[in-house]
């Protein structure tokens, strides 16, 4: 019997995060009415709820990304943050929304947002599609938080485990069980 990893059950349906994706981005309307928003993802795993907040706001806004990773090909964090590439909009006096798909330590984005307050933005918030509260090191809070999720290690809706999975339409997580290999 060799250990293989397994997809879960489905913890957040697609109908489920469209619905969330909804209610935060009249939340975002609310929040930023007469103001311009710079929506940054961080790639790639943000890109569909990236796309959702979007399509459910109104604000003027801009989009740009931005790639930080602490992962690799693990489903631990390394600790060590990467950027290996910087979004190219001016934030100068604008209000940034970091769109992410999931909170974990917060290490990466604890990291991320000092970098992006560097560049003086008017303000800087966190829109999570996932937060991982029980594993949190950093100083963190997200502004605004799809839904709270247990420690697994979550796949699906641009979530990877070293680059598969992200196609899937709903998140669920890796089962690591013994199965029989055919």
């Amino acid at each position: 019997m060799a250990e293989k990893k397994q997809i879960g059950k489905v913890l957040f349906s697609q109908e489920e995060i469209t619905r969330r994706a909804k209610e935060i981005g009249k939340q975002i309307d609310k929040d930023y009415e007469g103001e311009e928003v710079i929506f940054l993802g961080t790639l790639k795993g943000s890109v569909p709820w990236l796309v959702d907040i979007m399509k459910y706001t109104t604000v003027d806004s801009k989009v740009d990304f931005i790639t930080a990773s602490s992962y690799g090909s693990s489903t631990t964090s390394s600790g060590v943050v990467k950027i290996t590439y910087e979004p190219r909009i001016n934030m100068y006096n604008k209000h940034v929304i970091v769109v992410e798909d999931i909170i974990d330590t917060g290490n990466t984005l604890k990291y991320l947002t000092a970098k992006l307050e560097e560049r003086g933005p008017k303000s800087v918030k966190i829109c999570t599609m996932l937060n991982k509260e029980s594993r949190r090191v950093a100083d963190l809070h997200a502004d605004y938080v799809g839904f709270e999720v247990e420690d697994l290690f979550v796949i699906g809706y641009g979530l990877d485990y070293d680059q598969k999975y992200r196609g899937l339409p709903y998140v669920s997580y890796l089962d690591e069980t013994d199965v029989e290999s055919l």
